[in-house]
């Protein structure tokens, strides 16, 4: 949500999404960023998004607003800071010294640079809670048109979950842009789920359902998971079981575990 949009900011207290983002970088122009932060910082002060987690995307901190939108954000507490733009663990260092007292929350890191790309392991251990995949931007600088299936991003979509899930962070889809288009908003969170990206970044409140439907666990996954944990429930001396035709090992009871804890969580919060 643009920081500088009161009545977006509102509306995001009724909708059905995990995280609410409060934009002070892109989608706020440079004559509004100080009202913009004065804004975000008295709504995320006052808990006004129940029980949401807030994160703040900032301005890069070579800019002239980002050593403003650091101390003031820290200030508000909200879960995450966002900091775009991030080339490398320098910026999350800097970022995480912050400008009074080591910064005492959560920073998601947006990979949308060549450079990033190439250093997203590096990002992911330096002490980034999250990856987020900024793709419009990413797009610019790799000079490449849009594909519809995103063919010449899938080395950085790939990079980013390798990354994040090498040093147990979250990774999260970039967004998509097209807002007419159901169909190719449901194929674009099929295919970043498919990848292993745990959300989507989205830019619309009509973009939610389709999101939640794509990265929720679905009611055929459930009763998998379910038949799983059963099966090596009743032998746990097996390693390997056959499960309704199906050769599965322990590393799929895992999985089966943590798909069935998400469901629930998910459960809980609605």
């Amino acid at each position: 949500m643009p920081g500088s949009n009161l009545r977006a900011m509102e509306k995001a207290r009724t909708l059905d999404c995990d995280v609410v983002a409060l934009d002070l970088e892109d989608a706020v122009a440079p004559d509004a960023k100080s009202q913009a932060r004065d804004a975000v910082c008295e709504l995320v002060a006052a808990h006004a998004f129940g029980g949401r987690e807030v994160a703040v995307r900032i301005n890069t901190l070579s800019s002239p607003w980002g050593a403003a939108d650091l101390a003031a954000v820290a200030q508000a507490k909200p879960d995450a800071i966002i900091l775009p733009k991030v080339d490398g663990p320098a910026e999350i260092a800097a970022a995480r010294r912050g400008p009074d007292a080591p910064l005492g929350m959560d920073i998601w890191a947006m990979i949308e640079t060549p450079r990033a790309v190439l250093n997203a392991a590096a990002i992911a251990q330096s002490g980034a809670a999250c990856l987020i995949l900024g793709s419009n931007d990413l797009s610019k600088e790799m000079r490449a048109n849009t594909m519809p299936g995103r063919e010449n991003l899938w080395t950085a979509m790939s990079q980013i979950v390798l990354s994040a899930r090498a040093h147990g962070l979250a990774a999260i889809d970039g967004t998509f842009n097209n807002l007419t288009d159901a169909a190719g908003l449901a194929a674009a969170c099929a295919q970043g789920r498919d990848f292993g990206f745990d959300g989507k970044t989205l830019i619309h409140p009509g973009q939610i359902g389709a999101a939640n439907r794509a990265f929720a666990p679905s009611p055929e996954e459930i009763a998998a998971a379910r038949r799983i944990i059963a099966a090596f429930a009743q032998a746990p001396d097996k390693s390997v079981l056959a499960v309704h035709g199906r050769m599965v090992e322990e590393l799929h009871a895992g999985e089966a575990a943590r798909l069935l804890a998400l469901a629930d969580a998910i459960a809980g919060r609605c």
